[in-house]
């Protein structure tokens, strides 16, 4: 029985089309973090007085980088069998089958976004001679709140939600055929990330704590993708294959984010000084 105290959730994804050309939701907040990411480096590119002209190509870079793996991560980790035999797709927003369709880029991975931006800065920084664990900190901080963005995205798609619930915030997604209420585990991660996001610029803004490279990016890897983890458990599996795992795709690809994250954090403590040893001297 559905619960009066559901959120009936319906809204058309889509929020206008011109002939062939769709404006969603989805999009609209996928280019909104770019936006918002943008402005956030400018910030701290002019705090650190880093020419402006190096943000404009990094922008460029970590965009290039973002879709390029996010496409590719869905495509090799979530739907191998069929892009194997339809390898156009990949790389062309059409289906030929069962009828030649314009359908845009339907399928983004979320790791391989992550791996992607890794290369992307990668060779940024060594191309610009800029240290890699320094620009990772800093990535780390819009790299939460563009998680914030997507998630919010998947939302308006109403797609990427959690098992049925009696909880009084539970959503009946309509659009995907639901009649009852199930957790909005897209809004339990948007939460979690611009919590993540706040954290991280609080640390970063504070120049009291005089941090070592790589413990900001720490802090994001264990606590983004720990988050991930753990609100798999609630979510409807994503394609048939994950029905016999115990860990879905989604955990499994994350573990490896959180022990970098570990490796981070323990080469930070080694310092001379840790993060911890800051705050209660008051430095």
């Amino acid at each position: 029985m559905t619960s009066f105290l559901a959120i009936t959730w319906n809204p058309d994804p889509e929020i206008f089309s011109l002939g062939p050309i769709h404006v969603r939701y989805y999009g609209l907040l996928f280019v909104g973090a770019f936006i918002a990411s943008y402005y956030v480096f400018l910030y701290v590119f002019k705090r650190e007085k880093i020419p402006i002209f190096l943000l404009e190509k990094l922008t460029i870079y970590v965009a290039l980088a973002t879709l390029i793996g996010a496409r590719l991560g869905h495509c090799f980790f979530y739907d191998l069998d069929y892009f194997l035999t339809h390898p156009l797709e990949i790389i062309l927003p059409i289906k030929f089958q069962p009828e030649f369709k314009f359908v845009g880029f339907q399928g983004l991975a979320s790791h391989g976004a992550t791996i992607g931006i890794l290369i992307g800065i990668w060779y940024w920084c060594r191309k610009h001679k800029k240290n890699y664990l320094w620009l990772l900190d800093r990535m780390g901080i819009v790299g939460a709140m563009s998680g914030t963005f997507v998630r919010l995205g998947n939302l308006m798609n109403s797609e990427i939600y959690g098992g049925e619930t009696t909880l009084p915030w539970g959503f009946i997604f309509v659009r995907a055929g639901e009649t009852q209420p199930h957790h909005p585990t897209q809004l339990y991660e948007a939460f979690s990330y611009f919590a993540i996001f706040c954290l991280l610029f609080f640390l970063y803004r504070k120049k009291s704590l005089k941090m070592h490279r790589g413990f900001l990016f720490g802090i994001f890897l264990i606590l983004l993708f720990s988050a991930r983890f753990f609100i798999e458990f609630i979510k409807n599996t994503q394609v048939d294959f994950e029905e016999s795992m115990f860990f879905n795709m989604g955990q499994l690809l994350s573990l490896p984010f959180i022990i970098a994250g570990i490796f981070l954090l323990w080469r930070s403590f080694r310092k001379k000084e840790s993060f911890f040893q800051q705050i209660i001297t008051n430095k």
